[in-house]
């Protein structure tokens, strides 16, 4: 038998996890003397079960790490750092990943072991004791996790579709299957097969109030997100294999429905609301605080400092740290051009892009526009310090913002253009974003076409570093179209042309006496910023540096030369397979990642498709 005999997830209630706790995740139990069917013979042993599907969505190889931060870097506004390689992260990031892609096994796998938890849980459920015969209260119980397990099953089918297209179906655990060689299923099928288990699952599950639980569990609300999200993407384009071409989803309108739908039962509920502080949402990620604006509809939770439940948010990726105190790597990088898609007065702008990193002696030091990293987590939000990896930063998976841009979208699809409904939800987005500036904010369109671009670029500035960018565009046909006009803006950016003339060439900044360390992070990002020494001349102000010509011939007294314009070179932009943005791109075959050649291998009825 091969080494990954596919889809034998061995993951029967011998391998699934329990915990004491409804809301913090805390010592794993082993269950492996237990049998299937007793397993589920009480509320409390079934919340067991359900505690290890939720778990597989955790760790290095989902969303503690790969399915987050590596998978999805291909977008317009950030990339893997380094060079390429086909077979590691960056090869992902350059569209250029073979089969053979250390990355992309175990979340192919990983994911499947979430299916495999879940259908036991949805079989088992209707079928235990407790829930034919048990008290009202522990019936009711048991729905909730039976809607739980419906929607983690669908979150991983919905993973796996955007990142490999149509994938093997099963809605029932392995040992039940007359073969274990699947082929594949048509996405459109799966995809409707999960809404409708979604809408099954959202008449089981509490809202977060009447359930009483945090972020890091399944609430009414998430259930309606994530089939929002879905049936969007239903109704959007797709890699298709006959013909393999970009294709829209047939009845697309039916879909834009039924989203419109969810996020408006969202919106009308009084859950949840955006919080006031963009930069403050995304700290209590890293201080475990509850947000008292309930934005964070639905978060994966981190916990246990290991790598198979923990997360590596805010060490792999985030602002860098060269200190000892808080060492991190910062392994994706801004593309440069990103950083001017937001204006001066959008607060978004300094979290989502950390243009500094911070020194051995904690200074921040200025970097070159090439080397700009994602900065939305950031490991000195945290109170973890040293060398550690793994800092129980909690991943955002679906906020009030993306409900109300959601619903934004599948308005103006319906309507042939914006509701005033519609330009509230946007607007209320960017007034959080433009607080204290709000006369900034501009005018949004309300013809179709010019409100769907608004929305195009909102949700890029709104969501940078969070995973959405990549699948947006292939959903709306635009990940061709956004790479070239990104290589045109990137031409522009290092010519100092069009919407780039006043960028400068390079910036001077000062650093702080070798004593003095001038990074503090409870500052705001936006404060970070400030507080770098840049010099200027005559009136251009310090928050005007990066959008005046230079400010000098030669290098000012004290002050340290830093590339902007300069530090873009052809080779950044194309020609070049190793350090080029964007590659290996192929428009009707890279949207999508081939599966890893062992699977393939494993399972005689399985094809790897889509021109790989």
């Amino acid at each position: 038998m091969k080494k990954y005999k596919y889809l034998t997830l061995l993951f029967s209630v011998a391998g699934i996890l329990s915990l004491s706790s409804c809301n913090d995740y805390l010592e794993v139990e082993s269950l492996s003397n237990t049998a299937e069917e007793q397993q589920f013979d009480s509320a409390s042993d079934t919340f067991s079960a359900l505690v290890g599907v939720y778990n597989s969505t955790m760790g290095d190889n989902t969303y503690g790490q790969r399915m987050n931060l590596i998978l999805t870097q291909s977008g317009d506004d950030f990339r893997t750092s380094g060079d390429y390689n086909a077979n590691d992260r960056r090869g992902i990031s350059c569209f250029g990943a073979i089969s053979t892609n250390t990355e992309l096994l175990r979340p192919f796998l990983d994911t499947y072991a979430g299916i495999e938890r879940a259908n036991l849980v949805i079989k088992n459920i209707p079928l235990s004791v407790v829930y034919k015969t048990g008290s009202e209260a522990d019936k009711k119980l048991m729905d909730r996790y039976l809607g739980e397990a419906l929607t983690l099953r669908a979150h991983f089918y919905h993973d796996l579709i955007k990142n490999w297209g149509d994938v093997p179906f099963q809605d029932v655990p392995s040992a039940d299957l007359p073969s274990l060689y699947l082929a594949k299923t048509d996405k459109d099928v799966i995809y409707d097969k999960i809404l409708d288990d979604l809408l099954r699952a959202e008449n089981l599950v509490p809202w977060k109030s009447e359930g009483n639980t945090t972020a890091q569990r399944i609430s009414k609300a998430a259930v309606k997100g994530l089939r929002a999200r879905i049936a969007l993407t239903r109704a959007g384009y797709s890699l298709r294999r006959n013909p393999q071409m970009m294709m829209q989803g047939s009845n697309p309108q039916k879909y834009y429905q039924i989203a419109y739908d969810e996020c408006k039962d969202i919106i009308n509920s009084g859950q949840h609301k955006l919080n006031p502080s963009y930069e403050g949402l995304f700290r209590s990620l890293h201080t475990n605080t509850p947000d008292a604006t309930n934005e964070i509809i639905y978060a994966i939770g981190a916990f246990g400092g290991n790598s198979r439940t923990d997360s590596k948010i805010g060490y792999y990726n985030g602002l860098r740290h060269e200190d000892t105190d808080w060492k991190s790597s910062g392994g994706i990088n801004a593309i440069p051009v990103y950083f001017y898609e937001f204006t001066k007065f959008d607060l978004r702008r300094d979290v989502n892009i950390a243009i500094f990193r911070v020194s051995t002696t904690k200074q921040e030091d200025l970097q070159t526009s090439v080397n700009w990293n994602d900065g939305k987590f950031r490991k000195s939000w945290t109170s973890i310090t040293g060398t550690s990896q793994n800092l129980g930063i909690d991943w955002p998976m679906i906020r009030y913002a993306d409900i109300l841009l959601m619903f934004a979208e599948a308005d103006n699809e319906l309507h042939s253009g914006p509701s005033q409904e519609a330009v509230n939800a946007v607007l209320s987005v960017r007034q959080r974003a433009y607080a204290g500036n709000l006369a900034q904010v501009g005018t949004i369109p309300t013809d179709k076409i010019g409100f769907f671009n608004y929305l195009v670029k909102e949700r890029s500035l709104e969501f940078g570093g969070e995973g959405l960018r990549k699948y947006d565009l292939i959903r709306w046909n635009l990940l061709e179209t956004k790479i070239n006009e990104t290589r045109a803006k990137l031409t522009q950016f290092m010519n100092g042309t069009g919407a780039y003339a006043n960028v400068p060439e390079y910036v001077f900044y000062k650093k702080p006496a070798a004593t003095v360390a001038n990074y503090v992070p409870t500052k705001t990002a936006q404060q970070n910023v400030l507080d770098i020494d840049f010099y200027t001349t005559g009136s251009v102000a310090k928050a005007d540096v990066f959008y005046s010509p230079n400010q000098s011939v030669a290098t000012p007294s004290g002050y340290t030369k830093v590339n902007w314009r300069l530090a873009m070179t052809q080779p950044y932009i194309s020609g070049d397979p190793v350090k080029s943005y964007a590659y290996y791109f192929q428009p009707n075959k890279k949207e999508l990642l081939p599966i890893a050649l062992d699977i393939i291998n494993s399972n005689y009825n399985l094809t790897q498709d889509y021109g790989y």
